[in-house]
């Protein structure tokens, strides 16, 4: 199959993005103003070259300026933090990390984007407008807060050489949750017997520190049933019973296959790139991690790339499609931004359809877009199995927002690890799952209670 080279991907983006800019309906000239944006860099270099590209032609469409600054994503975080505490901000920055717009939402430290999400309200997901959506505490009520540009999920990340070398194939995987992960306990045993002893089945990140941990309990609480543990009008349900055995089956899962030996032993301290160099060393034979960064890694070796499964998400074990949780990065604006109107003005810009598609291909499909159209209206989403498996589950499937989307507690519950820890209670602690649940239970009550949306909406 031929693939596109990055340069050449570059060069029709390229194109894409001036064709947006002659299509241009909402910039309208007046007096030169200047933006100043702190924009995160791309994980390959042609994403920066996209976006400086997208910034030239605004420019030149419009007649004002982009200051932008490109910083990695720990530095660009650190410097969010500083800006909102001390009051001297940009006009613009992306959510980085992700729960810093409800948080910030919350706060009142965000400025209303309700005019800028509308200029392209029918062409969003409805996880993206959910998302962007959040509650303001201060003036007690929710609005669009963020202009949603791209979103991210988790795909089964499968060495098919180490299943075929099992004796298995990947149509041999079973459709059903607890059947499908437990496929590959069966894959190590038979690599194992072959005298493979440092290959593990599965790469379940168990730390109690970063985001994958946290994304990883989530995704098997919803698999068990457990999607409502927050529900829309921000209300917290881990007393509801369905919730309660959602969530001992989450943590009872991972721990047991870790207990067994189907999850490297470093598994419990790895940080967030751990399981992505696990993989890369076809040390573990799958491993359920978010984008396609796994895949775009090596696209340059053609054979790794190749040899690698991107797999959506089994079904639930009852057989039901289960949905998957969707984090979005969108363009925020801060109160006390000197430049509200050209900050809007380059949103508007960059959400165009035609411009939002050149700059998520420049990036090789890491990341997907959320806006349906963009993937039904051009072939190159669906052209590589990677890419196909990864659009179809992330943007044309079924997806839901993070739960601090509903209540910014949530973000809270993540950032202290409080169910990741509940993992280490039974792995280290001799916890049961039953009493490790009710530990984590009493905690994210404890959270909720400082986010009393339900008491003021």
């Amino acid at each position: 199959m031929r693939k596109l080279t990055r340069r050449s991907l570059l060069r029709s983006s390229f194109g894409l993005v001036a064709a947006g800019a002659s299509a241009r309906p909402y910039i309208a000239k007046a007096a030169a103003k200047t933006a100043t944006v702190w924009w995160v860099q791309g994980f390959a270099e042609e994403e920066d070259m996209a976006f400086r590209t997208i910034v030239g032609e605004y420019e030149k469409a419009s007649g004002n300026t982009i200051d932008y600054t490109l910083m990695p994503f720990a530095p660009h975080r650190q410097k969010i933090v500083s800006a909102l505490t001390s009051g001297v901000v940009p006009d613009l920055f992306p959510n980085n990390p992700v729960e810093i717009l409800a948080l910030y939402a919350w706060d009142n430290k965000l400025v209303d984007v309700s005019d800028v999400v509308q200029t392209q309200k029918s062409q969003y997901t409805e996880t993206a407008m959910l998302t962007a959506f959040c509650y303001n505490s201060v003036e007690k009520r929710r609005s669009y807060y963020a202009v949603p540009y791209t979103c991210a999920v988790r795909p089964n990340h499968v060495w098919r050489p180490l299943v075929e070398k099992a004796g298995y194939k990947i149509e041999d995987a079973p459709k059903t949750w607890d059947a499908y992960y437990d496929f590959f306990k069966e894959v190590q045993k038979k690599l194992r017997a072959q005298g493979m002893r440092n290959v593990y089945g599965m790469g379940f990140q168990l730390n109690t520190t970063g985001n994958d941990s946290n994304a990883l309990f989530d995704y098997f609480l919803i698999a068990y049933g457990g999607k409502d543990i927050v529900t829309k009008d921000g209300k917290l349900h881990v007393d509801d019973p369905q919730i309660k055995e959602a969530a001992i089956k989450t943590v009872t899962y991972p721990a047991t296959a870790y207990k067994e030996g189907f999850v490297p032993p470093g598994a419990i301290n790895w940080n967030d790139a751990d399981d992505n160099n696990a993989f890369h060393a076809k040390q573990i034979v799958m491993d359920l991690d978010g984008t396609l960064s796994t895949e775009v890694a090596v696209i340059k070796k053609t054979q790794d790339y190749d040899d690698m499964e991107t797999m959506g998400l089994p079904l639930s074990n009852d057989g039901k499609p289960v949905p998957s949780e969707a984090l979005h990065t969108g363009g925020l604006i801060p109160q006390g931004a000197k430049n509200v109107e050209v900050a809007k003005d380059f949103l508007k810009f960059f959400i165009q359809p035609q411009v939002l598609n050149a700059y998520m291909k420049a990036g090789l499909g890491r990341n997907i877009p959320c806006m349906p159209s963009i993937a039904k209206n051009d072939p190159w989403w669906l052209a590589d199995p990677h890419r196909a498996a990864y659009t179809k589950q992330g943007l044309l499937g079924p997806t839901l927002p993070n739960f601090w989307v509903y209540n910014p507690a949530y973000a809270s519950v993540e950032n202290t690890h409080v169910w990741p820890t509940a993992w280490a209670d039974v792995i280290n602690g001799g916890m049961t799952p039953q009493a490790a649940v009710e530990k984590a239970s009493k905690r994210v009550e404890e959270i909720f209670a400082k986010y009393p949306i339900a008491q003021t909406e």
